[in-house]
This record gives C-alpha cells, sequence and structure tokens, in this order.
C-alpha cells in the first residue's frame, strides 16, 4: 500500500510545469454539468495509521484469532510509515549486496553513512558502526572491545538489569572466559545495586554493562554509574532494548559512556516472529580502531565530487585475522536503511512526540494497574514504556494464563524463568500502537482474576 500524499509546493510545482494555473483547469473538458458542485457524501478520510487499523479491523473477518499483546521485552510494536517499505522495495536497496566496489554502491554507502549519522546524534555518541545484527550481539561484541581496550584488565561484570538474552549470548561469546564474567545485583528499586557493584568493582575489571532502560523497563542513574565505574579504571558499556526512549532521554554519550550496544527494531515497525533486529553500536572516536563491523566514510574524488567509501573495515576479509577485531561478516543493511527512513520521517520533533505518546500510555497503565486490588508496581525506579507488577493474589503464571484463554489478552512476559526471585512478577509493555481501549481492557479483565 502507497500512502505518500503530494505536499501543497508538490502539486504547484507540477501545475507549474504544465501551465497550468490550478486543479480545477485539469478537468476543464468535462461539461460543467457533470461536475460535482459538492463533496461527495463519503466519511472523512483517515490518518495512514488510522487506515492500516480500519485494514487490520476488516481483515480479522476472515477468522484470525488474534489476541492483544503487551509483550515487549526487547521486542516492541511501534507504528512505521509506509514510506519505508517503499523505500526497502527499490531494487537496488533490496539486492543490494556487501559494497566492496564503492563506485558501483554509492547509494547503499550513502545511506550507511546517514545511518551512522542519525544513530550518534540519537545517542549523543562520536562514531557509530554500520550496525550489527543485534543488540544481543552488539552487547557481546561489546564486552570483547572493552577487554581488547584494557589490556591488563580481563573480567566484566553483567548487571542483572541487562536483557538475559543478552546476557546468554555474551557468556556464549565469552565461553572461554567465564572466570572473567561476573554478575551484580539489582536494588530493590529495580536499578543497579550500586553497593554491590562497588564491592566487585576492582583492579582486573575492564569493564560493566549496564542496561538502559533496563530489562524491568527501569532508567539508570547513569551520571553516578560512570563516576563509580571510571574511578574504578573500568569502561562503563550501555545497553538497551527500546532506543525510541532516546527520543526523550539525553544519550548516554552525553554522560561520558564508553560504548553504547543496543537493539534497533524499534524503528523497524511490527515485529514478526521477534524480528528482524538490527544491533545499534556506538563509542568513542578514541577506540574506533577496535570497534567491530564496518564505517562507511563520506569523501570526495579527483574532481572534488563528493563520493561514500568504507573508510574502516576491521573484519577478517579485509585485514590480517590476527589483527580482526570481530568475526561478524556483514552489517543489517536493509534493517539499517529501514531505520534511517524512520529516523528521517519522524524528525527531531516527532521522534519527541512519539516517545511521549509511549510514556504516557504507560503512565496511565501503571496508575490504573497500581489502583486495583492485589497488585502493585514491583519498582520504583523511573520508566519509559515498560514496567514490571507484582500479582499478590495468585501466580502471574496462572493470571496471564487466564487473561489469554478468556480474554485473548496477551499480558507481557512472566519473569520467573529469567528470575526466580520475581515469581509472581509480569514485565507489562505500552506503546503508540496500544488504544485507550486497549489499556482499559487489560485493566478490567487483571480485576477479574
Amino acid at each position: 500500500m502507497r500512502y505518500l500524499p503530494h505536499t501543497e509546493s508538490d502539486i504547484r510545482g507540477m501545475l507549474d510545469a504544465i501551465g497550468v494555473a490550478s486543479l480545477t483547469d485539469l478537468f476543464h473538458s468535462i461539461p460543467e454539468k457533470f461536475r460535482l458542485d459538492a463533496p461527495l457524501n463519503l466519511p472523512p478520510a483517515l490518518s495512514e495509521s488510522e487506515l492500516v487499523d480500519e485494514l487490520g479491523r476488516l481483515a480479522a473477518k476472515n477468522g484470525v484469532d488474534e489476541c492483544t499483546s503487551f509483550v515487549g521485552a526487547g521486542i516492541y510494536a511501534h507504528y512505521a510509515p509506509v514510506v519505508i517499505d517503499h523505500v526497502l522495495r527499490r531494487s537496488e536497496f533490496y539486492t543490494a549486496y556487501t559494497p566492496y566496489q564503492p563506485e558501483v554502491s554509492q547509494g547503499t554507502l550513502q545511506a550507511l553513512f546517514e545511518y551512522q549519522t542519525l544513530v550518534s546524534l540519537l545517542l549523543e555518541t562520536e562514531v557509530t558502526n554500520a550496525s550489527l545484527y543485534d543488540g544481543a550481539t552488539g552487547c557481546a561484541e561489546a564486552a570483547l572491545m572493552a577487554r581488547r581496550l584494557q589490556r591488563k584488565r580481563s573480567k566484566v561484570l553483567l548487571t542483572r538489569g541487562v536483557h538475559p538474552d543478552f546476557r546468554h549470548v555474551t557468556r556464549t561469546y565469552m565461553v572461554n572466559f567465564q572466570n572473567d564474567l561476573g554478575e551484580v545485583a539489582f536494588g530493590p528499586d529495580g536499578r543497579v545495586d550500586m553497593a554491590d557493584l562497588k564491592a566487585k568493582l576492582g583492579a582486573d575489571t575492564a569493564a560493566v554493562i549496564v542496561g538502559h532502560p533496563n530489562y524491568f523497563g527501569v532508567l539508570e542513574d547513569l551520571p553516578a554509574l560512570v563516576k563509580t565505574v571510571h574511578d574504578a579504571g573500568a569502561l562503563l558499556v550501555v545497553t538497551f532494548g527500546e532506543p525510541l526512549a532516546f527520543g526523550l532521554l539525553p544519550g548516554p554519550g552525553r554522560y561520558g559512556v564508553d560504548i553504547v550496544a543496543g537493539e534497533g527494531q524499534s524503528f523497524l515497525g511490527a515485529p514478526n516472529y521477534g524480528g528482524p533486529s538490527l544491533g545499534l553500536f556506538s563509542t568513542k572516536e578514541e577506540f574506533v580502531r577496535q570497534m567491530p563491523g564496518r564505517v562507511c566514510g563520506m569523501t570526495a574524488d579527483a574532481d572534488g565530487r563528493r563520493g561514500f567509501v568504507l573508510t574502516l573495515s576491521t573484519r577478517e576479509q579485509h585485514i590480517r585475522r590476527e589483527k580482526a577485531t570481530s568475526n561478524i561478516c556483514t552489517n543489517q543493511g536493509l534493517c539499517a536503511l529501514a531505520a534511517t527512513v524512520f529516523l528521517t520521517v519522524m524528525g527531531k520533533q516527532g521522534l519527541r512526540r512519539l516517545a511521549e505518546l509511549n510514556l504516557n500510555k504507560a503512565h496511565y497503565l501503571k496508575q490504573k494497574l497500581s489502583a486495583l486490588d492485589g497488585y502493585e508496581i514491583a519498582f520504583a525506579g523511573p520508566t519509559f514504556n515498560e514496567f514490571v507488577l507484582r500479582c499478590r493474589r495468585k501466580p502471574a503464571a496462572e493470571a496471564r494464563a487466564k487473561l489469554l484463554e478468556k480474554h485473548r489478552i496477551l499480558a507481557g512476559v512472566e519473569l520467573s524463568a529469567d528470575y526466580p526471585e520475581l515469581e509472581s512478577h509480569l514485565l507489562l509493555n505500552a506503546t503508540e500502537a496500544h488504544r485507550k481501549a486497549d489499556l482499559d481492557a487489560l485493566v478490567s479483565a487483571l480485576a477479574t482474576v
């Protein structure tokens, strides 16, 4: 479906090009008696998002048994402007391969260059690579990168608020260095337990990895973490599953965070069986030689014309294997392009407005749920569009199952599998994709179980 209306300036330009004064003049050949002298008797026009919802409602008549989902946990349902799909389906992007030859890959290289620029602006970092596979591999690569930068230190501390999948993949990457991995507890507010962190920081600590927002949706105190970790001589790595949060929050780079590695799926639209994913990876310029992946740069040819090239490729296919920083052999080019279009279309103000919608809807849901008998918000720390609900009356898994069976509501993620101490807790997410009626339906349904 194409939803690309012309602007007034577009229409004026086309009319000027063909020498016509107005749109009405285009129909001068139609006799007056056959022309409409009043608007058609049709409902008012719908916005793009409203039209997609209406088509979804009509499609639901086919008998598809869908449910309303409040699952986030690193993969989020956001609205994606249709223009994204329009650009992605252009053949020069859709069939593009690794840009080994810059002279025939200018479009791909320019798109990646613009992606790097936009992500650096969003995260307030100095340099961004051309993407990694997903947030989990980004976290693991950040751990290895920190060890390379801190050659006299080897230990990496993972805070338990980091996404469980991120932690699992990092442990897999560092399977030969298990003794160099440690965990830091979370406190009663859902943030890093600073006392536990300070007790475990030592002269052998290369880096500390935290989530912001963390897996519980809680925002960490980055200034305090930066000071504590840097005072110990270690690097601070920030990971995240929801990049839209930085439409409102300052980017981690503003606080002096050393490496930022997170998931960019939110900028790709609705999830499809948990994906596709996009690994965002940024760092300080002084660390760029140890950054995994590739960097696209802008230059000029012999005639002074602007051009784009691969400025840095630190993988074994381009340099000697022993000097390679990673065995990741490509980047998520098509997904990075989708993120580029999303961020460009939204712009600074649009991204902020979208983030505000997410914050407001999640806050509304928190207030309503906290007022229910038998339920309470588990952590007092500030949140963005995700939070943890404690179920006091019955096990969270039982409540979740009843909601799905009786109300067709998928009530978030039951946390006990990854956090045994949180047996009666649900991780819930609310985005702009949820209508107020959806939020109220969840509240009403929980009140009955």
